[in-house]
């Protein structure tokens, strides 16, 4: 018999301004449906924890989640899949500790789909210092954006100028909620 593991998966880009609308509960049933179990959501914006065995790795799991998603909402979803336990291991890091949190700080974690070299020397800061990679281990990058220095959010584009666009990004307190209810 399989041994069981648990897996989050990092949909991207729907329930975004009323587009590719995905409603959480049909997500849940058709996840449960082919056999994932433990199928839990967080938040409206596609982050599901769920139970599997781990007879594949995560880009073939994200892949058969992608199929999965397209047939039944109709439209392609893109997704990340990472172990339950890389997300335990990057919070116990504690990936931001030092940085002076205010209401204009932003700490990210972005994903991305191939684990790519390291396209840039770490840390990197803009021009204006608004925006810092921090670090990057196995396409788990942690990010700040300081919206006091501009208005103007440019940190997206720089990671998707050095990592590609097969990359999806949550805010550091929605990654701790995630951890929360796998726990």
């Amino acid at each position: 018999m399989a041994e069981q593991h648990t897996f989050v998966a990092f949909l991207r880009g729907i329930n975004v301004g009323g587009h590719h609308k995905v409603p959480m509960a049909q997500l849940r049933g058709c996840m449960e449906a082919k056999g994932y179990w433990n199928v839990k959501t967080l938040l409206n914006s596609g982050n599901v924890i769920f139970d599997w065995t781990f007879a594949e790795e995560e880009q073939s799991l994200a892949s058969q989640l992608e199929m999965l998603f397209e047939q039944t909402f109709g439209f392609p979803i893109p997704v990340l899949v990472r172990k339950a336990e890389d997300i335990f291991t990057l919070i116990h890091s504690s990936p931001f500790e030092g940085i002076e949190v205010t209401k204009d700080t932003r700490l990210y974690v972005s994903f991305t789909k191939e684990f790519l070299k390291q396209p840039v020397s770490l840390p990197w800061v803009s021009d204006n210092g608004a925006y810092r990679i921090l670090q990057e281990n196995d396409g788990i990058i942690c990010s700040v954006l300081d919206l006091s220095v501009t208005n103007t959010v440019k940190g997206m584009e720089t990671l998707e100028k050095f990592y590609g666009k097969n990359i999806t990004t949550r805010n550091w307190n929605t990654l701790l909620k995630v951890a929360d209810k796998m726990s």
